[in-house]
């Protein structure tokens, strides 16, 4: 039996759980439950990074602490993660006692030993991710943050500073052997190379101005600990225990690509700067880490601003509607594991649900349970004589196996996805091949019919363990169906076990009782899917319920609100210099608008359905002047054209007379 330590990044708690935060969480679990399953003892850990400076912005903006702002949205996280049923073995929080104290435990060591001192720095300060971005990165993106866009800050402090700089070769090294430190896939592994090529800095470690927010620098309480350091440290803080020093190193730590750098050079150099240390000979370095890539939609990065974030309440209506397996399979078979972004589209979700789970392994089930109820009453027969002119399916099995083990152990899911799915494609043609249907009309190939279905229950049989790590619930029923319901149950409840024992070709005994049940996963009617997630159009019978008069709910009323909180919206009168179409977008449109300020504004709006380009330019529209900044289609917008809503058409607002631009509205 072999230690399995695996990892998600912890997540900021400024705001709660959304798609990215489930999707690297739910893989980690994955490959938990697969290692689970093999015989490893496993140890998962996830948990919430709390002393960032956006969650103290965060709270004051809703009138809070610090820390009941983290104690809210860690519940949340802890809640979601509950919910969803993933499997780790600890949850740890930056704000615990246990995890502080460790930290600073590191830090003073790494004071004592010179590989951190204080110092002096300047350079550009991204705020949104609370880092400094070296000079040649900051001009190429304009002295812009390439997360949010927003402009970077010119930051002069008083640092303690990590001397990565000592670092690099042997960090270089370790990274072009691979095999004590790896990063996956190659590519990014290539990206960090290229970086260490060209020379380490010192990396400033702590911050001064954080209040009691954060973790103190051992000796000097006017410094707290940077937040990326106190929030790496937790991979180790949390085993530094005498139970659980054995899982160390890392076996795997998953993370998405915009940490790459802090994980993938600033942690192993943490690492290495501890290890040469009286005591820490057992801190070794992850033995892999892989950075996945983003989800995306129609192309574009999600984000808030655009209005294509995938939140918790429509994560939860994606689990209502196809079930919590049916998500975990399509975010394990169709997620960014590799170095480009996947969609996540409706469409794309309900086709791999209704191909691979409804279509191919519901209905395969279902075919087997059906025709052994119809020949055998129930029971499984017993393996006859053998097929003519088939393969035996032993082979076909352990073929997908081989190919299914490989592929977790590369941690590719779509290949172990696709492993067991063709185990399961095997049985579908193994069955159009020989027509069992057929030969049951012949009393005397009853025994040949037999073999045929003792077979093709054998192959769900293990075709379903495969699936475990995948889909534990609806693999269980899979399981419970076929006969197997004591150790199905343990299996999908995440216990540990004899795999190979348990993928062996005829454990399966003749005379079990195969049961009938609902769809394993119910096929779902795209039109009416789609229409119910509000895209497309309504599904004929919804259409036809929707044209019947229904009554009128009286609204209620607006909020009231004091002619103080009016005059917070700054209104201007502007005037539309120039507008275009915005590429890949069917209803936006940019203009350069004069508010009556230096130099004209670009403004994202969205007005294409109403007016041209043409129907714009030299026209005076209102302004909304004080409206933060927003990414629009990859434009930032600075402001909001006033428009009136006609039956889900703009109309813009605009004064009867001529007045200057930058006339305000009062």
């Amino acid at each position: 039996m072999s230690r399995y330590y695996i990892t998600t990044p912890i997540y900021y708690v400024n705001d709660r759980p959304h798609i990215g935060h489930i999707y690297t969480t739910a893989v980690t679990d994955t490959l938990a439950r697969y290692h689970r399953l093999v015989g490893d003892k496993v140890f998962f850990l996830t948990g919430t990074d709390e002393h960032a400076t956006k969650v103290l912005d965060s709270a004051t903006e809703h009138g809070m602490t610090a820390l009941e702002w983290a104690d809210r949205n860690a519940a949340a996280f802890r809640d979601t993660f509950e919910r969803l049923g993933f499997s780790h073995d600890d949850f740890v929080r930056t704000t615990e006692q246990r995890h502080k104290e460790r930290v600073r435990h590191y830090v003073k060591q790494l004071i004592e030993s010179g590989d951190v001192y204080l110092g002096e720095y300047e350079g550009w300060y991204d705020a949104g991710q609370e880092e400094y971005v070296p000079e040649a990165k900051a001009k190429e993106s304009d002295y812009k943050s390439p997360i949010n866009g927003k402009a970077l800050v010119r930051k002069k402090e008083k640092n303690y500073f990590f001397r990565l700089s000592r670092y690099g070769d042997e960090l270089q090294a370790l990274l072009e052997d691979g095999s004590r430190f790896e990063v996956r896939p190659k590519a990014r592994s290539n990206e960090v190379l290229g970086r260490i090529r060209e020379g380490l800095n010192d990396v400033p470690m702590s911050r001064t101005g954080a209040g009691d927010w954060g973790i103190k620098v051992p000796g000097d309480d006017e410094h707290t600990i940077y937040v990326w350091i106190d929030a790496l440290f937790n991979y180790l803080s949390i085993m530094d225990t005498e139970g659980r020093r054995a899982f160390w190193p890392p076996s795997v730590q998953f993370i998405a690509k915009d940490i790459l750098w802090f994980h993938a050079v600033i942690w192993p150099a943490l690492l290495l700067a501890l290890r040469k240390l009286p005591g820490n000979e057992w801190i070794e370095l992850p033995r892999l880490l892989y950075c996945h890539s983003f989800w995306i939609r129609e192309g574009q990065k999600m984000s808030k601003s655009l209005g294509n974030f995938v939140d918790l309440e429509e994560i939860d209506r994606y689990v209502e509607t196809f079930g919590l397996d049916g998500l975990r399979f399509f975010l394990a078979s169709d997620g960014p594991l590799g170095t480009t972004d996947s969609d996540f589209s409706l469409e794309r979700f309900i086709e791999v649900y209704n191909s691979e789970l409804a279509n191919t392994l519901g209905n395969c089930l279902s075919r087997v349970v059906s025709m052994t109820h119809s020949y055998f009453g129930g029971k499984l027969p017993e393996k006859g004589p053998r097929v003519p002119n088939t393969e035996e399916y032993d082979g076909t099995a352990q073929r997908c196996l081989s190919t299914y083990r490989r592929a977790f152990e590369r941690s590719d899911l779509s290949a172990a996805a696709a492993a067991a799915m063709d185990l399961v494609k095997a049985v579908d043609s193994y069955i159009a091949r020989t027509s069992p249907f057929k030969l049951a009309k012949d009393e005397e190939q009853r025994p040949v019919v037999g073999s045929i279905l003792y077979n093709s229950a054998e192959a769900l049989r293990i075709a379903a363990v495969m699936l475990l790590p995948l889909i534990p619930e609806r693999a269980g029923e899979l399981l419970r169906r076929l006969g197997c319901g004591t150790y199905g149950e343990a299996l999908a409840d995440g216990g540990s076990g004899d795999f190979e024992e348990w993928t062996k070709w005829g454990l399966l005994e003749a005379g079990t009782q195969i049961v009938k049940g609902a769809a394993l996963f119910p096929r779902m009617d795209k039109k009416r899917t789609l229409t119910r997630f509000g895209v497309g159009e309504p599904a004929p019978e919804e259409a036809k319920s929707k044209s019947k008069p229904q009554p009128k709910a009286e609204p209620e009323p607006p909020e009231e609100i004091g002619i103080e909180q009016f005059f917070e919206t700054q209104l201007k009168v502007g005037l539309v210099q120039a507008a275009e179409k915005l590429p890949k977008s069917s209803k936006l449109l940019k203009l350069t608008v004069d508010v009556g300020e230096d130099s004209p504004r670009t403004i994202v709006a969205g007005l294409a359905k109403a007016y041209t380009p043409e129907d714009l330019v030299g026209r005076q529209v209102v302004v909304v002047a004080n409206l933060k900044p927003a990414k629009l289609m990859g434009v930032e917008s600075q402001g909001m054209v006033l428009a009136a809503s006609l039956d889900g058409k703009p109309v813009i607002l605009r004064p009867i007379d001529t007045v200057p631009p930058g006339t305000q509205v009062r």
